[in-house]
């Protein structure tokens, strides 16, 4: 049996930023903090926390962290049904998965109302669409947004919409690269701007050109940046057209192709023992997204 005051601390550590507040917080010394740590790693076998500033979870320690969520889920909803359980204390933490075009784009409009009704913090995890699922694999974490259909084991998927991304440059850089107009295969020969190793987004929409094969690209992995260098004429990116609109209007950016959008559909995971809290932010999100993503083809 777990013996919950050590996984206290351990949450208490990492979501506080340190032992001190850690203490602060759950009213006990710094040193017995440091020895419900230390009691923890003794009984698991290994470390559980990396000691540095801010301490980190190691990979054990953020699995300790998950089932602690999952546990203080429950005991949300055990108290919901019993109020005389109930003390106040700090709002819940939930630690999402998130694409960073998301978190750049609809995602706090859409979670910012329900967080304040039911007293949720979130601990958002940015990982690239493509490969957010990963953690949740790893019982990293309670849910992700990502472009994956299908769920883990003990999972549910929910469809939310797609997100649509268009072709982009500023007019400076497409007079200067594309005189004549802009033609599918010297696409490959100018830069352009990627996220990150795992985006693929450029990838795609070359190859649905009739593009094949490498091409020259500046990395950014910021989704505020990544618009930042491309109005700066540094290269070409698939941008999100929720993140953009005021640049089109102004023509401070321009599509490369006149109608060719590439859609990325985002699914909504959560684990099928999460609690009624993660019910209700599944059910509110299902509605929220429906104003800010296109439908799915």
């Amino acid at each position: 049996m777990f013996d919950y005051k050590l996984l206290a601390a351990l949450a208490a550590v990492v979501e506080q930023g340190g032992f001190e507040r850690a203490a602060q917080l759950l009213g006990l010394s710094q040193s017995a903090v440091s020895q419900r740590i230390k009691l923890l790693e003794a009984r698991v076998g290994q470390p559980v926390l990396v000691r540095a500033t801010p301490p980190t979870p190691t990979e054990v320690g953020t699995r300790l962290l998950n089932h602690v969520q999952q546990v203080r889920l429950l005991e949300r909803d055990l108290q919901r049904q019993v109020p005389a359980l109930e003390e106040d204390g700090i709002p819940e933490r939930l630690r999402i998965a998130l694409n960073a075009d998301s978190l750049a784009t609809w995602w706090a409009a859409s979670v910012a109302g329900f967080c304040a009704e039911q007293r949720v913090l979130m601990e958002l995890v940015v990982e690239d669409q493509e490969v957010g699922l990963k953690r949740m694999r790893a019982g990293e974490v309670a849910a992700c947004v990502c472009a994956a259909e299908r769920p883990v084991a003990g999972a549910r998927s929910l469809p939310l919409g797609a997100m649509r991304y268009r072709a982009l440059a500023s007019p400076a850089f497409i007079e200067r690269h594309f005189p004549d107009g802009v033609a599918p295969h010297a696409l490959a020969r100018v830069p352009a701007i990627v996220f990150g190793p795992d985006d693929l987004l450029q990838h795609r929409y070359l190859a649905a050109l009739g593009v094949e094969g490498g091409f020259a690209h500046h990395l950014c992995p910021s989704s505020e940046g990544f618009v930042r260098l491309t109005e700066g004429g540094l290269g070409w990116g698939l941008v999100p057209e929720l993140q953009v609109q005021e640049q089109l209007a102004r023509g401070e950016l321009r599509e490369l192709i006149a109608d060719r959008p590439i859609d990325v559909p985002l699914y909504w995971h959560h684990w099928r023992h999460g609690g009624e809290l993660l019910a209700r932010l599944t059910d509110h999100l299902s509605r929220a997204a429906e104003r800010w993503l296109v439908p799915m083809a």
